[in-house]
């Protein structure tokens, strides 16, 4: 027997096509990871968590931190496989998506083991174009980024706060030759067009998920610990550095249901927290 499925959202035995998840096996906050064996690394920080899903790419880990509940899915590489697990886990509830990562530093100030909190993000990515004109711009919830400033700060992680790139290719896409030292003329200078422009860091997931979490009405925010600086030439990657940015972005989720709560009590639409007393 065939079994019928929407065209307009797939779900088989109410769970969504490709991440396998329905809405009782998320929480409303899902941090993204894009290497799924990086899940169980982030949750191992938290006080509990349980393996709800594991499909291609897509592996995801529920539990809690800090008794606020919190979820983890991978995206794999790329903004394409991101645009799947935003769809379909928005179609789930949920409601506050942050990327943690690792990523390539493009200024001199970066040492590796920091973290980058991206406010926004350059679309050097194809797949958010399909979703609205490459004017529109990818920018973070603020909300989000004010609670991964201050996860930062109380772990006492050097951050760095800024606009990201997102391209859609790891070497010729971020300025290193391809195979066989092929390297198109428009990407010869891409890594000094970003630092003049500010750019803090090249990954390749942060502006996809910012517009869409913009076109859906949803919270996202980005950090990533660097691993590497092209200006000075440095890579290392290690558990810890892999873990960091998760850490800082599973307090940002407890945080912002601190937050969320108080709003809910005074009846207040927006947080705007200080840090400074």
């Amino acid at each position: 027997m065939v079994k019928k499925v929407s065209a307009k959202a797939p779900v088989i035995g109410g769970k969504q096509y490709h991440i396998d998840c329905g809405p009782h096996d998320v929480a409303s906050s899902v941090l993204l990871p894009g290497d799924p064996g990086r899940v169980s690394k982030i949750a191992s920080d938290w006080d509990g968590a349980k393996e709800v899903a594991h499909h291609r790419e897509y592996h995801t880990m529920t539990g809690k931190f800090q008794e606020t509940p919190i979820s983890c899915t991978s995206t794999g590489i790329g903004a394409p496989s991101l645009a799947i697990a935003i769809e379909e886990l928005s179609r789930i509830n949920v409601d506050t998506f942050i990327r943690v990562g690792t990523t390539g530093g493009l200024q001199k100030k970066h040492h590796l083991g920091d973290v980058i909190i991206s406010t926004g993000a350059v679309r050097l990515d194809g797949a958010s174009r399909d979703y609205v004109i490459s004017e529109y711009p990818a920018i973070a919830h603020f909300e989000v980024v004010q609670a991964l400033i201050a996860a930062a700060e109380a772990l006492k992680i050097p951050y760095h706060v800024g606009i990201t790139a997102s391209t859609d290719t790891f070497y010729c896409g971020q300025g290193r030759p391809g195979f066989q030292d092929y390297f198109p003329s428009h990407k010869a200078h891409i890594v000094k067009d970003m630092q003049l422009a500010r750019v803090e860091n090249f990954e390749m997931e942060a502006s996809c998920l910012f517009t869409l979490a913009s076109l859906f009405g949803k919270r996202a925010g980005a950090v990533c610990t660097v691993i590497a600086n092209r200006v000075t030439n440095e890579f290392n990657i290690t558990d810890e550095y892999q873990k960091r940015a998760g850490k800082v972005a599973s307090l940002a989720v407890h945080i912002l249901e601190g937050w969320d709560k108080e709003k809910r009590k005074t009846k207040k639409q927006w947080t705007v927290p200080a840090i400074i007393k």
